[in-house]
């Protein structure tokens, strides 16, 4: 069995099991189930997730003020239906007791399933062997799946009982020691309706505040030995089917339990209707089998692989690792619907499961050339909330939309609003995913509805909030830009460039698609005014250090005293005030790096070169979103040690837990920075032109890599060795062509052949730059 297509826990680990859980979690899009033991207990932070289904609560502050936003979503569990409780000889399994004999987990990222094998021997001496295996339907939304197998482990009988539960209002506990960890609402689910009928039942309960109904429905198939007996039992929030008797030694008990979930706003139906609508879903899955479950989800991963899989040749735990990341991305989204994807995935209760700019900034670029569709159901579920963000525009006295900083329904969630509502470039972030899909797929469709639409109305609120000098510059002042150690500045480089792309993406769409931008209002001096000031937008420079200032006065700022830190300071959030970390020179996540990184023709060679050098030595990386994209930046230059190491970082921070925070929920930013490490870093991607390029080099500890792309529907594939760099279209007919470039050489790749070229040279960086002192990552050579 080839390890790197495993994650494998052969350890209880109980003191870092919310860890294993995220690392563990499986989900479609729609369903998600955290990596729980299948008996609930031991656990760090259980969760059971639909996309969308949260909570409101009031949010508190001791000084209020106007625009402040009022209450706050947060994501809540639905019901749990992964539960499956043994007891032997009336005692529960529980792994904090007795003796475990032997416990294994496998997140296998070809079947998309976990398998668990356990080994007990309970207090009293008698023991059992338990193997399951988990799924959430990737092809059917609503559906998950658990097949549990008990078996005696020595020649004397044993009395078994196993309870499958499905619990609503689980405990979830808090955690104080942190500011970004989630707020629990305790107890958000009122019963509505609980059917229980044997083998199968539902449960419909509703959320109070956010007026949404979310129903369960569960069904069983059991194989036993003769003698073995079932009942039910069931209160509002609990529904339990049980299997006990005595199991001889060779025999086995094996139970398959069928769930399916939905959710709805509760004014789109009854309690009923949805309960009707998940048994149907729930028995449809049971007379497919689970057999063919299995089969289905295979089926449908080797597809996705196709395209998705990342080969590395030289380093098998990262080979290991970024497969991890790309599964996690490959089950975060859906082809067949019009949601988005949170900051954790369904993976944790992280960030209250807020959508940030992490989706359209970080996870989307990946998955539009990975799953496109993923990622226009992502930006049409933007479109879907613009009369929200027209609304927040028009009570910030601002025009066209402003998109929230932290949602899960729509509306702002954000209560520190110079790092929230200041945050305004996740409307350019949104603007940008729009057309980098738009460039990708050449879908002139979805832009000319739903891309055309969220282009204007964010050209119009930078176009609105943005102002003019004397000397003829267009700025964007009193804004946060990506270092949230830095707020409140103006002319955000980063912020400013990704506005030019916005304004000119508009004025562009809408020149293509006349007639729909008549319908939203564009005239040609609207259009003519979003290209002038484009054509103005003031880009900071220091002239004196020859580096870009992050922001306006940026290199001018006190310089943080690196000198005085340990490594129990960092991350610094949690150890100094905002008004010190605003003020100086210190920086937490890639900024005017993350700039250059998408707009590299803005930038000379030189300029890259210093800028680099600079921020590198002033970027602490207490962002998970950091290392990729500094990768990136490092590779193009010739760091390429630095390069990998980096690449590592972003690829081992959820499987090694490198910030300490993947317990409730993985990062998938950083998953999709170690995808983009590798694509953008060492395969040399650039898309800024419009036009696929390449410039790649092969770091030393790699002796071949090999990646797949989606362009325009063909998929492309790249192979990158010392000698060479070869590109081919592996499912194309021989009339098929794709144009590209290979270190600016212009290439075109069709059906017929496949094209090699030589690797360019790696140019000579010079000396490493520096890192702050004890935040270089670690070195794997």
């Amino acid at each position: 069995m080839d390890e790197t297509w495993q994650i494998r826990r052969t350890a209880t680990d109980l003191d870092r099991l919310g860890e294993t859980e995220s690392v563990f979690a499986l989900g479609n899009g729609w369903v998600g189930w955290r990596g729980t033991l299948d008996e609930g207990e031991p656990y760090g932070m259980p969760g059971s997730y639909l996309n969308g289904l949260h909570e409101r609560r009031q949010q508190s502050y001791p000084e209020d003020g106007y625009a402040f936003p009022q209450d706050s979503d947060t994501v809540i569990s639905a019901p749990n239906a992964a539960l499956i409780r043994l007891w032997v000889a009336g005692e529960p399994l529980d792994l904090r007791t007795g003796t475990v004999r032997a416990h294994e987990r496998t997140l296998d990222l070809r079947a998309g399933v976990v398998e668990r094998h356990t080994e007990w021997i309970s207090p009293a001496g008698h023991g059992v062997r338990v193997r399951s295996t988990r799924l959430v339907s990737l092809p059917r939304h609503a559906v998950a799946a658990v097949r549990y197998q008990v078996e005696p482990l020595d020649d004397r009988p044993v009395e078994i009982r196993v309870c499958a539960d499905v619990l609503a209002n689980e405990r979830v506990p808090e955690r104080a020691d942190d500011p970004r960890a989630a707020s629990v609402v305790h107890d958000p689910l009122d019963a509505e309706l609980h059917r229980p009928d044997g083998h199968r039942g539902v449960l419909v309960h509703r959320t109070d505040r956010s007026a949404q109904r979310v129903a369960v429905a569960v069904t069983h198939e059991t194989t036993v030995p003769a003698g073995f007996t079932e009942g039910d039992d069931h209160t509002p929030d609990r529904l339990r089917m049980t299997v006990e008797g005595r199991l001889a030694p060779g025999g086995q008990l094996q139970l398959t339990k069928y769930a399916a979930y939905e959710c709805a706003p509760v004014d789109d139906g009854t309690p009923d209707e949805l309960a009707d609508l998940v048994t149907t879903e729930v028995d449809a899955a049971r007379r497919h089998g689970f057999d063919a479950l299995l089969a289905d989800q295979r089926a449908v991963l080797d597809e996705r692989w196709r395209t998705a899989d990342v080969e590395i040749d030289g380093d098998a735990e990262l080979q290991q690792a970024v497969r991890f990341s790309v599964f996690h991305l490959l089950q975060a989204g859906r082809v067949d619907g019009d949601r988005t994807i949170a900051a954790k995935g369904l993976t944790g209760n992280g960030y209250d499961g807020h959508v940030l700019w992490d989706t359209e900034s970080y996870v989307l670029p990946v998955l539009t050339y990975l799953l496109p569709g993923v990622a226009r159901g992502a930006l049409r579920w933007r479109h879907a909330h613009l009369p929200e963000a027209r609304d927040r525009a028009a009570e910030l006295r601002l025009t066209g939309a402003t998109f929230p900083w932290r949602t899960i329904g729509g509306r702002e969630c954000s209560g520190y609003w110079p790092a929230g509502t200041a945050a305004l470039h996740v409307n350019a972030d949104i603007a940008d995913a729009v057309l980098r899909y738009v460039t990708a797929t050449g879908d002139q469709e979805f832009l000319a509805d739903t891309g055309l639409e969220l282009l204007v109305e964010t050209a119009r609120l930078w176009a609105g909030y943005g102002h003019w000098s004397d000397d003829g510059a267009f700025h964007v002042t009193g804004i946060t830009g990506p270092d949230e150690y830095a707020a409140l500045v103006d002319d955000n480089v980063f912020t400013n460039l990704m506005v030019r792309r916005n304004l000119r993406g508009a004025a562009d769409a809408a020149r293509r698609h006349p007639e729909r931008a008549a319908a939203l209002g564009v005239d040609a001096e609207e259009i003519a005014g979003w290209r002038a000031a484009a054509d103005a937008v003031h880009l900071p420079y220091d002239r004196k250090r020859g580096v870009h200032q992050q922001a306006a006065g940026f290199t001018e700022q006190p310089e943080w005293d690196f000198a005085a830190m340990t490594d129990d300071d960092y991350p610094l959030l949690l150890h100094y005030p905002y008004l010190e970390l605003y003020r100086r020179q210190v920086v937490k996540q890639a900024d005017l790096v993350l700039a250059m990184q998408r707009f590299p023709g803005e930038f000379t060679a030189e300029e890259k070169g210093r800028n680099f050098a600079y921020y590198q030595a002033r970027t602490v990386r207490d962002s998970s979103l950091s290392a990729g994209s500094q990768a990136v930046l490092a590779a193009e230059l010739g760091h390429l040690d630095l390069a990998y190491d980096l690449f590592a970082e972003a690829a081992l921070h959820d499987l090694a837990d490198l910030g300490d925070k993947t317990s409730d929920g993985l990062h998938l930013a950083a998953l999709a920075g170690a995808w983009t490490a590798v694509v953008e870093g060492f395969g040399g991607l650039r898309d800024d032109t419009g036009e696929l390029s390449f410039d790649p080099r092969l770091p030393a500890r790699l002796d071949r890599l090999a990646f797949h792309l989606r362009w325009h529907g063909h998929r492309l594939r790249v192979t990158l060795t010392r000698d060479g760099a070869r590109y081919e279209l592996p499912d194309a007919d021989p009339a098929t062509a794709v144009a590209l470039r290979h270190a600016g050489e212009p290439v075109t790749v069709t059906g017929a052949a496949a094209v090699t070229r030589p690797m360019p040279p790696v140019p000579d960086p010079g000396p490493e730059p520096p890192s702050p002192p004890g935040r270089r990552p670690a070195r794997r050579a």
